[in-house]
């Protein structure tokens, strides 16, 4: 039988319980997805590697290059709202994008590619601190601009890690996201 000195089950009971809270966070103040309408993919001007395509977004002003694994993906569409830091109160609210992936169903959840969209003058703020998003005291990432809008990822969005977080972890590095 194994034995460890108590200060170190301590610490891991403490770090197991710190986990718990955050992945129950993770879905505190989520968006509520709504389904919108077909995806429109256009052919890029830049080339793309052979295992994958461009979603186009033109309402937006962005380019997402994804894995053919990919195909048949849907666009789900939600807000997201911004709190003011000093009364709590809704002060900002924007898009909240979602890519989600084709074999993602209602019995068999998969993680999504969440984009927020604020425009410039929301980004603003936000970087002031004038507002907050979500449960986490950590703001979005930015991703990509352009010369409207800034394209964020949520703070711990795979926080609960759903089957398929680790395809979209490696998706982002490749900085997929370009603003046109």
């Amino acid at each position: 039988m194994l034995h460890f000195p108590k200060r170190t089950l301590t610490r891991t009971a403490l770090v197991l319980a710190a986990l718990a809270l955050l992945a129950g966070c993770a879905t505190q103040g989520s968006p509520v997805p709504t389904p919108s309408s077909t995806p429109s993919e256009t052919p890029s001007a830049t080339p793309t590697p052979a295992n994958s395509f461009v979603y186009s977004n033109t309402a937006y002003g962005f380019k997402f290059t994804l894995p053919n694994s990919w195909t048949g993906y849907s666009i789900i569409t939600s807000k997201w709202e911004g709190n003011s830091v000093s009364t709590g109160k809704i002060v900002e609210t924007g898009t909240f994008l979602s890519i989600r992936h084709p074999l993602w169903s209602a019995a068999a959840k998969r993680q999504d590619i969440p984009i927020m969209i604020f425009t410039l003058n929301q980004w603003g703020s936000l970087t002031q601190e004038k507002f907050h998003v979500g449960a986490a005291p950590i703001p979005p990432s930015e991703l990509a601009r352009n010369s409207k809008y800034v394209f964020a990822l949520p703070a711990r969005y795979n926080y609960a890690f759903p089957t398929g977080f680790e395809e979209v972890e490696k998706i982002l590095k490749g900085n997929p996201l370009q603003g046109k």
